[in-house]
């Protein structure tokens, strides 16, 4: 298939792009920058310019295309709901593109926060809340055009895909230990973050390409739900610093922007994903992974 794919140079695209050319796809990957087109380029595939901002962009790269896979996404906390209403005007535009093909359109979306404080499963849906939803309510609207000839598929990512040289929630974790001289966990640390290593990743990516049912989600987890004070103590090992608990209400300080993201009981399974696609993680768990010490020779 040649395959359109957003954020094909970002930290889990530059994995499923080369996933996906070694299982004989055709790539043609967005980009908003001519570091961006080397990168994706360099990897095999064909770089397509321009951005999720230039909507029509993507509509070109939908129109030459046999599958559609979205994976950029901006990461703003500041105005997070700018983010999801950018969200979904990409998701907007690509099932007007898709609509009546029946062509895979597969998008990000996240295991963690379906149903806080419950194993989340892929049959759970998040509620109908429009816009205001998580990441613009991509999901709801996509799912909705399914019997409008839209393959749509959600690819529920774990809070943490981790990997050597991510730099995502977890490398913050580390980056604020540094900081503050402390690797600190919310409350009693019992809550719970799904994770999954970014190779394996990848490779749900193009299994659920190749045979996720439309109207479906699938679940890059690997590890269910790694405790946060685990996570805390590997980081404290690991930093050789001391492990402290932080009082809910002092989170945010501690932790800034990230503090009612670790605060979060999200733990997710992916039984029903593994049984369906045949995926199995074979990397590190999130622990495993920290332990080896990568996160801490890397971070600034």
């Amino acid at each position: 298939m040649r395959v359109f794919v957003t954020g094909a140079s970002g930290w889990i695209g530059s994995a499923v792009v080369p996933e996906l050319i070694d299982a004989g796809h055709h790539v043609v990957g967005l980009a908003r920058s001519q570091a961006s087109a080397a990168l994706i380029e360099a990897a095999g595939a064909t770089s397509h310019p321009g951005s999720i901002d230039d909507l029509d962009s993507l509509r070109e790269g939908a129109a030459h295309a046999d599958a559609v896979i979205h994976l950029a996404f901006r990461h703003d906390f500041s105005d997070f709901a700018a983010s999801g209403r950018s969200e979904r005007a990409v998701i907007a535009t690509f099932v007007e593109a898709l609509e009546g093909s029946d062509r895979p359109f597969l998008f990000a979306s996240g295991a963690g926060g379906i149903t806080p404080g419950r194993v989340a499963n892929e049959n759970d849906r998040l509620p109908a809340m429009g816009a205001d939803g998580p990441r613009g309510g991509g999901e709801e609207l996509a799912f909705a055009h399914v019997e409008n000839g839209v393959h749509a598929v959600a690819l529920r990512f774990s809070t943490s895909v981790h990997g050597e040289n991510d730099h995502g929630f977890v490398a913050q974790l580390v980056r604020i230990a540094r900081e503050k001289g402390v690797s600190a966990y919310i409350g009693d640390g019992s809550n719970r973050w799904p994770a999954v290593h970014r190779l394996d990743a990848a490779q749900l990516v193009r299994l659920a390409l190749e045979k996720a049912p439309a109207g479906s989600a699938v679940h890059a987890v690997a590890d269910q739900g790694v405790p946060t004070r685990e996570i805390a103590e590997t980081i404290g090992r690991g930093l050789d610093l001391p492990i402290a608990s932080v009082a809910p209400e002092q989170a945010a300080e501690h932790f800034g922007w990230l503090g009612s993201i670790f605060a979060l009981d999200i733990p997710a399974s992916s039984a029903i994903t593994q049984q369906q696609l045949g995926w199995t993680p074979t990397h590190p768990g999130l622990i495993a992974d920290l332990a080896a010490g990568h996160y801490f020779r890397s971070a600034s």
